[in-house]
């Protein structure tokens, strides 16, 4: 008797469980549970999550540190019927606020001692340690289908606030069981590196516990990073990761042989380059590569490219070919399908097309619309991003379409940032675009004062405690007045020359005076594709962000022997001060 396919994700870790009962499920640094122990803890949960009123199509945020409690919770909440909304434990205070606002759950789940942080929102709070004390609780008796809510994820917005995409049972059921996907089974581990926020926890979760595989949480990309990346992952024995091509990007120039380890490697997010696929290869890399393509909005992925032993792509890796359940479209401004080779918008239909965004039926209209190939009621989402398909049918990915941009593999609309920088008492207009080429793009933000006072540092810090760090741009540049065309509105190419004007926002060159400031300059100059650093400039001012500082970190440790932590660089990261802060971070070694 053929086995009916799970329609809804508890059904598909209940299958699992039935077919490796006592397999290892998830683990950390402090806890390790089988598929039963699993199960029967989300179980517990479940209970006392429906005594609290909790049931199907209600919301319940979660808000915790990363830990293996994160998936006890999320399998917890859908077995009690409801949709999770996971925010960042690591997001700015005002972004956690506003995300839980706009998601308006029944109840917020989060750990002991934190339910003072989230008091002034006015929402039931549930601090819950993840204890297996209510190990043989029984799940609430309740019914959900594949067309049941199973999650929100928030996006940024072409509004100026992020946007909750609503995705269900069914989508996510689907994605978890594609079989165009790398299966990940029994004996596999898979990293849990990401942060809960992103839709690639989806993969990380979902894709292992449909086949069997453990999950093992582990710190995040940049922090796995600073502690020596291929160390950490033969250390903790993982043998599949998604990681975002832009670190992957990064990775591969300073060690080849990071990922060897592994036997899947996925990638996604940006533009992968395929000289770090090279770079891979030459590294011992022998498992199997892919890069994935998709939107939130499609339900993590709907492409993917299988890469080979010897990849000679053209400029960037293709996004690859259409997943089993996914129906991909190339169309034009009429929405007639283009021709082979020739640009369009990219139209994802299929099983993965979510429900739409949370309590914004404009939005969801402008970006769901009717799918006529499909049959009445289908639909399909309008990516906004330009691609075209090669004579193999692959899709290859050219930009956007509107202003949206992908900074270090997060989606990013300006718009959202300049609201909130507009908020600034000093400012009195704000603009943000991104600057560099694909793979490697970062924002600048052009912002003209309306005081003396203004700081670009403090306007850096102002916004670094409103939006997440992808959303801070890595320039600032001040204008006397915004740029403006012939008829009145921002002249964006006469922008961009000014921001890459450099000498409007470099401090006056003063040679590096100390060996380190003299170690420190070369070495940004290397990092940063810029000439002439002296002891005045300013990291981020240059182009710097998270990744680069990762970088700077790992050549202190190897060339230097100092460690110093990732606070400290972003604290200090006038070349001068950063240099005064290694000599003492040196002095405490010696």
């Amino acid at each position: 008797m053929t086995e009916p396919t799970p329609r809804t994700l508890v059904d598909l870790v209940a299958r699992t469980v039935a077919r490796h009962p006592h397999a290892p499920a998830v683990r950390d640094a402090d806890k390790q549970l089988d598929y039963t122990q699993l199960t029967a803890a989300a179980a517990a949960l479940a209970a006392t999550l429906a005594e609290a009123g909790v049931g199907p199509e209600d919301r319940v945020g979660i808000y915790l540190p990363r830990s293996a409690d994160v998936v006890v919770a999320v399998l917890g909440v859908l077995t009690a019927g409801a949709a999770y909304v996971p925010v960042d434990d690591k997001y700015p205070d005002a972004r956690r606020d506003h995300l839980l606002g706009s998601a308006g759950p029944r109840v917020v789940l989060t750990a002991p001692g934190w339910a003072a942080r989230l008091a002034h929102l006015g929402l039931p709070v549930l601090e819950w340690d993840g204890g297996l004390a209510a190990e043989t609780g029984e799940a609430p008796a309740v019914r959900i289908s594949g067309t049941h809510a199973a999650c929100v994820l928030f996006t940024s917005g072409s509004t100026g606030e992020p946007k909750g995409v609503v995705l269900e049972h069914r989508q996510m059921a689907a994605f978890a069981l594609d079989p165009a996907l790398p299966e990940l089974g029994p004996g596999e581990r898979t990293a849990q590196a990401s942060g809960i926020s992103f839709d690639t926890f989806t993969f990380e979760v979902w894709r292992s516990l449909a086949g069997g595989a453990e999950i093992v949480v582990v710190p995040s990309i940049p922090e796995l990073m600073s502690a020596d990346l291929r160390k950490e992952l033969r250390r903790r024995r993982i043998t599949a990761m998604l990681a975002p091509a832009i670190a992957l990007n990064h990775v591969t120039r300073y060690d080849r042989e990071a990922f060897s380890s592994l036997s899947l490697l996925c990638s996604g997010g940006d533009v992968l380059l395929p000289q770090t696929c090279a770079e891979l290869r030459a590294g011992g890399f022998t498992g199997r590569l892919f890069n994935l393509y998709g939107p939130t909005e499609t339900t993590v992925a709907c492409s993917g490219q299988p890469i080979g032993d010897e990849p000679d792509y053209a400029g960037q890796v293709p996004i690859g070919h259409e997943f089993a359940g996914a129906r991909l479209s190339v169309l034009d401004e009429q929405l007639r399908e283009v021709a082979p080779g020739e640009p369009g918008e990219l139209y994802v239909g299929g099983a993965g097309v979510g429900r739409g965004y949370l309590d914004r039926p404009d939005h969801t209209a402008v970006r769901f619309v009717p799918d006529p190939r499909s049959g009445p009621g289908a639909r399909q989402y309008a990516t906004g991003d330009r691609v075209r398909r090669r004579a193999d049918g692959a899709l290859e990915y050219l930009g956007r379409a509107d202003a949206q941009v992908k900074i270090r593999g997060v989606r990013v609309e300006p718009r959202e940032v300049e609201r909130v920088l507009c908020t600034h008492p000093d400012l009195r207009e704000a603009a943000v675009v991104a600057e560099g080429e694909a793979g490697d793009r970062r924002l600048v933000a052009a912002v003209v004062p309306d005081s003396e006072r203004v700081k670009l540092r403090a306007v850096r810090e102002f916004l670094a405690a409103e939006v997440p760090e992808q959303l801070v741009p890595a320039e600032f540049v001040v204008l006397e007045a915004m740029p403006l065309d012939a008829h009145g509105k921002r002249d964006l190419a006469a922008l961009g020359a000014l921001i890459r004007d450099r000498a409007n926002r470099r401090a006056p060159y003063v040679p590096a005076g100390t060996d380190t400031e003299r170690f420190l300059a070369g070495l940004w100059e290397d990092l940063l594709a810029v000439e002439g650093i002296g002891r005045d400039d300013d990291f981020f001012t240059l182009g710097g962000h998270s990744l680069l500082a990762v970088r700077v970190r790992m050549a202190l440790q190897r060339k230097l022997n100092v460690t110093v932590s990732p606070e400290s660089l972003f604290a200090n990261s006038v070349l001068s001060e950063q240099a005064s802060m290694v000599d003492e971070a040196a002095a405490v070694v010696r």
